[in-house]
């Protein structure tokens, strides 16, 4: 197993907000990578999948829940696997953005010395970290994008994973906790909270998604996932989507490693590593 620690660090004289100054943390990106020391020839082991996770907190931390326990699924799976420990307030957006895009930048660039393809490169969050990783794939190729790092198809994902994702900032439905920390003093900016309802901002050249939630999630309303998955429908963009009847918000691995009890909805990684497999074979 390679296994690395690397910091994640922006220049904030490209970017439009100042620099945190009383985060939690600074922002880290965990590497799991399997290694064969030399057997991928003897076996012939080919270009594997890679995963960003970016664990959920509602921007305010990132769960440990939501981490390392998936990353283990994933690799179990054939993923190379990183976590992002990304920026939470009082860093405002679009902050965490950039460091997603960074931590994609970071994939792409050291995807051969990996064993890992180009065009399977997945981004899964959970309940905020959904947001952000939603976030990723709308603003990928946008101004926000452009701005910071040029070159836009260095930081492209293939595919979205979205697990219980915010998703709308639809004051109905949406996980207001979220939102405020993400935007701070700006909460209250009408045109900023539009942008940030992601619903609204799916085009043709967002990734295809695979989404799932429960019914029974009371923090994340399950609207915020059919939301988007709307969205993805109108520009033709394929995606699957599965809504769980039982189950609370922050389910996880949904078994006893991350819950103290057992769900159904534990078979949604199983489901999206499938996914990511059938969505590679058609060429997406």
């Amino acid at each position: 197993m390679i296994y690395e620690v690397k910091n994640i660090e922006l220049d904030f004289s490209k970017i439009n907000v100042s620099e945190p100054v009383d985060a939690p943390y600074k922002p880290y990106l965990k590497v799991f990578v399997p290694n064969l020391e030399g057997d991928e020839k003897k076996y012939n082991v080919g270009k594997r999948p890679t995963v960003l996770v970016l664990p959920g907190g509602g921007y305010s931390f990132t769960s440990d829940r939501e981490a390392e326990p998936i990353a283990m699924r994933f690799l179990a799976r054939g993923f190379n696997v990183c976590i992002l420990y990304y920026s939470v307030k009082t860093a405002l957006f679009p902050v965490a953005l950039l460091e997603a895009l960074s931590a994609v930048k970071y994939i792409r660039e050291n995807l051969e010395a990996w064993q890992g393809s180009p065009d399977k490169v997945y981004v899964c969050g959970f309940s905020a970290g959904g947001h952000l990783a939603a976030s990723v794939g709308v603003f990928w190729d946008k101004e926000v994008s452009k701005a910071y790092f040029g070159d836009t198809d260095a930081v492209k994902p293939n595919g979205l994973i979205l697990s219980y994702p915010v998703i709308t900032s639809n004051r109905e439905f949406t996980h207001g906790g979220s939102i405020n920390n993400l935007l701070g003093k700006n909460k209250d900016n009408e045109e900023m909270r539009e942008m940030l309802s992601l619903e609204k901002q799916v085009t043709k050249t967002t990734p295809p998604a695979f989404l799932w939630t429960t019914f029974e999630d009371t923090c994340v309303p399950c609207e915020n996932t059919m939301m988007f998955a709307s969205a993805l429908r109108k520009c033709g963009i394929p995606f699957e989507m599965h809504i769980f009847e039982k189950g609370p918000h922050g389910g996880a691995t949904g078994d006893l490693v991350s819950c103290v009890n057992k769900y159904r909805f534990g078979a949604w990684l199983d489901l999206a590593c499938d996914w990511c497999e059938d969505t590679r074979s058609k060429g997406i």
